[in-house]
């Protein structure tokens, strides 16, 4: 069985993306970083994507520029293609990667299954259809990359609801981001 982990670089307020939709020139990992994650993602066997992430991700497989930019983006791309993708979208049409799946609606049992039977961790990546997982109490870990920034407004990371964490894992980086590992606790009723 494989563990569910929501995955994302956060800006300090919370955000994944400003209000404008950017977080290239705020989010981007220098190669200390990169080789961090890439540690992570080696053990990563499939990708659960929305349209937007999936669109923002599927570089790592159709442009040479981003694949070649450094040793670490190559290591990146190599384990981003070998693993299995799923994409969630009621818009996008067709996927132009390798090892990839469109479904139009997000179906928990589903998930639940692709998790069940995962040979490593899945990721659920993108803070839409990451809420639908966490609403149904799917994901069982949570990894912040934390990037030294306020943006003010935009995308959150999370959604409304409480959760409990149990933090397992920091560390802190040359260029000021911290990659902080949170296992979720099992939700419990709380007394008023």
């Amino acid at each position: 069985m494989g563990t569910l982990v929501y995955s994302m670089q956060v800006s300090l307020d919370g955000f994944v993306a400003d209000a404008a939709g950017e977080f290239t020139s705020w989010a981007r990992p220098d190669e200390q970083v990169l080789a961090a994650i890439n540690d992570e993602h080696s053990r990563v066997s499939t990708y659960l994507l929305g349209r937007r992430m999936y669109q923002t991700m599927a570089v790592w497989e159709t442009n040479p520029e981003v694949i070649e930019q450094s040793p670490q983006s190559t290591e990146f791309a190599q384990i981003w293609q070998k693993a299995d993708k799923v994409v969630f979208s009621r818009t996008l049409e067709a996927v132009d990667t390798s090892h990839t799946q469109l479904r139009t609606r997000f179906d928990p049992e589903e998930v639940a299954q692709m998790k069940a039977d995962a040979q490593g961790n899945v990721t659920i990546d993108g803070p839409t259809v990451a809420a639908h997982a966490i609403r149904h109490g799917l994901v069982d870990r949570i990894d912040v990359l934390l990037c030294p920034v306020v943006v003010g407004g935009g995308l959150r990371f999370l959604p409304d609801l409480r959760l409990d964490l149990d933090l397992q894992h920091e560390q802190r980086f040359d260029n000021g981001m911290v990659q902080l590992r949170y296992d979720v606790l099992p939700s419990h009723e709380i007394s008023a």
